[in-house]
């Protein structure tokens, strides 16, 4: 069964399940369809959203930035891919950095893959090309931001960092599931002339709580990490785009793209439906149907 022969309330029912992070296994055998299926249309989806996300999401009106990373891995975590079966390229630990605009809560920015300075020069470049005026940025202390900040922005920035200070980690069994605790943060100004009083990154690790609770991609320990980096990447693309367009954001009653300014309506899956149909390939022409069998006799 072809994608486009999909009815649109099915699709509608496997991207709804998608965003709210069901298996694919699991959506298959509600949604009724094979896990090919599914695969196919997580793809779809994701490269439509990559796609609205790059024409929507520019020329942002933001006062203050937050950035953050969240580690998740694929197929392994990095320090067991050396002994994972068959461990496929790009297995590991895999982070996703956000840009988040404080009043709007609209995400600005997201890149998924390694937390080096490569990457983190990618994403900064990412970032200042989607804003339209000077911001307030703020990041955590990791030190791959300073290089990366200073080569997309030069002076043009507010920067600071918030360096957390972390107590000793717990002993024992439970080390494993609860992180040491922070016990303290150092406001620290980078460049420009950052208010202190706005130093912060709690909105931004507040959405990526929200996305590790939202989707079982993202919670530790558990076999519901991607096999593959490519599925992690449309499913994150997918749930960026419904974050921005299509959720109600509880403390500003519309969501983050309507406060942000770049859309006067709110989304809704079909959106992004619509987005894939327009990316579709044009059918295949066929040829003229030839009957085979015996050959004309004249």
């Amino acid at each position: 069964m072809g994608m486009n022969k999909l009815p649109i309330e099915k699709r509608r029912l496997i991207l709804n399940m998608l965003v709210e992070g069901s298996s694919m296994r699991s959506i298959s055998r509600i949604a009724d369809v094979s896990i090919n299926t599914v695969s196919k249309l997580l793809v779809e989806a994701g490269q439509a959203c990559i796609a609205i996300h790059n024409e929507q999401v520019q020329g942002v009106r933001a006062s203050r930035i937050q950035c953050d990373e969240i580690w998740s891995f694929c197929y392994a975590k990095a320090k067991n891919v050396a002994t994972a079966k068959d461990a496929p390229k790009g297995a590991g630990d895999v982070w996703t950095w956000t840009a988040l605009d404080s009043d709007s809560k609209l995400i600005v920015s997201f890149l998924v893959g390694g937390r080096d300075g490569e990457y983190a020069m990618e994403f900064m470049d990412d970032l200042r090309t989607r804003l339209s005026n000077r911001v307030q940025l703020t990041t955590d202390g990791h030190r791959a931001y300073l290089e990366a900040v200073e080569g997309a922005f030069g002076g043009n920035v507010d920067y600071a960092q918030l360096v957390k200070i972390y107590g000793a980690a717990p002993e024992g069994p439970q080390r494993r599931y609860s992180p040491a605790d922070c016990i303290g943060a150092q406001k620290r100004r980078v460049e420009g002339n950052p208010d202190i009083d706005y130093v912060s990154t709690s909105h931004v690790e507040r959405q990526n709580l929200t996305m590790r609770m939202s989707m079982r991609r993202f919670t530790r320990l558990t076999n519901g990490f991607s096999k593959k980096i490519d599925n992690h990447v449309h499913a994150l693309a997918l749930y960026f785009v419904h974050y921005n367009f299509c959720r109600i954001h509880k403390s500003l009653k519309t969501s983050p793209a309507m406060a942000a300014g770049i859309t006067d309506t709110l989304w809704s899956l079909d959106n992004v439906i619509a987005k894939i149909d327009e990316m579709a390939p044009p059918p295949a022409k066929r040829g003229p149907y030839k009957k085979r069998g015996k050959k004309d006799s004249n």
